[in-house]
């Protein structure tokens, strides 16, 4: 009869650690989805076994700007280049870069408040180009860096520029963080007649000072959009 017991004991003890093991590694996994992660997300975004959006060509347009920028000093190209550079080499796009007709200062503190300023009265700078046959590209990946939480000023401008009817747009940024403005799902409103895909935001300190180890992050991304190197 001990013996019976005994073993009735042992069996609901082993039914007891099974059943706490399998709730630790749901909550271990629960963690893992939750945790900040710095690479890219692929909720919404085509598989990468579909064909990139578009079937015309492809253009990547971005504004970045050098000089002095946060936390990365003095550089002679910018951030946001650097990122655009890499999804053309990926992509095999032609590149645009959106410039001012005045340039904005060097010295951080002065640009931030030349940002700002044209910000808050909705500013639209006067661009020095224009991108040549621009009814051939089907396809816009469009780069800026993160100014007072919103894309700078000069690329609204740029976007209010051109029809975009059937056009797709795909966002990519850079920042003090690996995020985007959050605005993305605006753009339509100034991009008239575009789609906007998931874009990608990346610290840009890590692609000034990192851009090896960034790269397969950005191609990770454009795999995903169905750009495969």
């Amino acid at each position: 009869m001990k013996k019976i017991l005994l073993l009735a004991l042992l069996a609901l003890g082993a039914l007891l650690t099974a059943a706490c093991g399998s709730d630790a590694a749901q909550t271990s996994d629960d963690a893992a989805k939750a945790a900040p992660v710095s690479e890219p997300s692929s909720a919404g975004a085509p598989a990468a076994s579909q064909q990139p959006a578009g079937k015309g060509k492809v253009l990547v347009a971005y504004f970045s700007r050098a000089g002095e920028n946060y936390r990365v000093g003095y550089i002679k190209k910018g951030n946001t280049h650097i990122m655009a550079d890499m999804i053309a080499d990926v992509t095999g796009a032609d590149t645009f870069e959106i410039k001012t007709v005045t340039p904005y200062p060097e010295d951080y503190k002065a640009c931030t408040e030349v940002a700002r300023k044209e910000q808050d009265s909705d500013a639209r700078p006067a661009l020095s180009g224009k991108v040549e046959n621009w009814q051939d590209y089907d396809t816009v990946f469009l780069g800026y860096p993160i100014w007072w939480s919103d894309m700078p000023m000069a690329v609204y401008t740029f976007m209010e520029s051109y029809d975009w009817t059937g056009k797709t747009i795909i966002p990519f940024c850079t920042s003090a963080g690996n995020v985007m403005t959050g605005r993305e799902s605006d753009i339509p409103e100034f991009a008239k007649g575009a789609a906007v895909k998931e874009g990608l935001g990346l610290e840009g300190k890590r692609v000034q000072e990192q851009p090896d180890a960034v790269r397969p992050q950005v191609e990770a991304w454009l795999a995903s959009l169905g750009y495969k190197k």
